[in-house]
């Protein structure tokens, strides 16, 4: 693709997603709490004597690489354990029936590869962040479903694991596949984001205002550190800390905090005059950001952003604990079973832009 195309899909894309994760024109207050620098604040990070740990119902295996503190005290807290119960892997039956999609709508999946800088050319790796987009111009919505890594799917030609893998096992065609064969989804685009240049994309727009939903209660830079609900600024390190971090919560909450991580990415880059400066940034997307979307197939999409100005019509959906069965593997692996009905009835409601839940 020509660079010039290629800049101005970058400018169309930061548009279309801009209406995915709400407005970018959100007032935002002229001072906030600063986070992840050098110096503290301790009415936000400093966990009191009566805080106490998020307790995790369920806790997958932890990833092969952390970004989370090595230097972590012994008095760190540890999460009691939940028996999981001893299940009876399903049988695979074959592939689910397709949902019957509205006419008209695109389905993009937002992913965010583990891979690192220092992996070779060609490593595998796993997309860490899933997050199905499905953009419905006649109802006028955009609708967000999140799905834990670690959801235990059947990836055609290839057999039982987590659904992370499926990429590595085939690219977006077969993490494609696997969508539809378990959930009877058709995707059509990707959009890919690798972790190893994420940090420096936070760090080349100076920062984000992150809308924190929940409280969390962690450990960061070896500190115990507690954030509470609210929009907080971040700076590169805290924001990865903070779409990582699940020593006291779980994948679920994860999801969440990527929907906002991601909320906050593309309002701060349609601000502060970011589309002016857009050929500053180019190399660094041009690097970061895969995708197999053309501008033609974007423009018709893009007047959509405009009409999700009060947000009102973005709906926000997750695949929960109350639709997957928590189940060890025979080499010992705590992963997800997907209750694939629950979750069929959520995409369904996602494609029709129905409230979210």
């Amino acid at each position: 693709m020509p660079k010039i195309e290629r800049l101005i899909q970058m400018i169309l894309l930061a548009t279309m997603l801009s209406g995915c994760f709400l407005p970018s024109a959100v007032s935002m207050p002229s001072s906030l709490p600063q986070l992840g620098s050098t110096e503290v604040v301790p009415l936000l990070i400093e966990a009191g004597a009566d805080a106490t740990a998020t307790p995790t119902p369920f806790q997958p295996i932890p990833p092969t690489a952390s970004y989370l503190p090595t230097e972590i005290p012994t008095e760190t807290p540890t999460p009691e354990p939940t028996a999981i119960p001893v299940l009876t892997l399903p049988t695979d039956t074959g592939p689910v029936g397709n949902i019957e999609e509205p006419k008209g709508i695109l389905n993009i999946l937002l992913l965010g590869s583990d891979m690192r800088s220092w992996w070779g050319k060609g490593s595998g790796f796993r997309t860490d962040t899933i997050i199905l987009a499905t953009l419905n111009p006649q109802a006028g919505t955009v609708s967000l479903v999140s799905f834990p890594r670690d959801l235990y799917v059947q990836i055609p030609g290839w057999g039982q694991d987590r659904i992370n893998t499926a990429w590595g096992h085939g690219g977006f065609k077969k993490l494609s596949e696997t969508f539809q064969y378990n959930f009877g989804v058709k995707v059509e685009h990707y959009v890919l984001i690798e972790f190893s240049s994420f940090k420096r994309i936070v760090d080349s727009l100076g920062g984000l205002d992150v809308q924190v939903g929940e409280r969390i209660q962690d450990y960061y830079r070896g500190r115990p550190i507690l954030l509470k609900p609210g929009m907080r600024t971040m700076n590169a390190d805290m924001v990865l800390w903070y779409v990582r971090s699940r020593k006291t919560s779980n994948d679920f909450a994860r999801n969440r905090r990527q929907q906002e991580v991601l909320q906050a990415l593309v309002n701060k880059f349609l601000s502060m005059d970011a589309i002016a400066h857009a050929t500053e940034y180019y190399d660094l997307y041009d690097e970061s950001v895969k995708t197999d979307l053309t501008l033609l197939e974007m423009l018709p999409y893009v007047p959509l952003a405009s009409k999700l100005g009060d947000g009102s019509r973005v709906r926000n959906f997750f695949v929960g604990s109350g639709k997957v069965t928590p189940y060890v593997t025979a080499g010992g692996a705590q992963v997800l079973l997907p209750q694939k009905d629950k979750i069929m009835r959520v995409l369904q409601r996602a494609m029709e832009g129905a409230n979210s839940e």
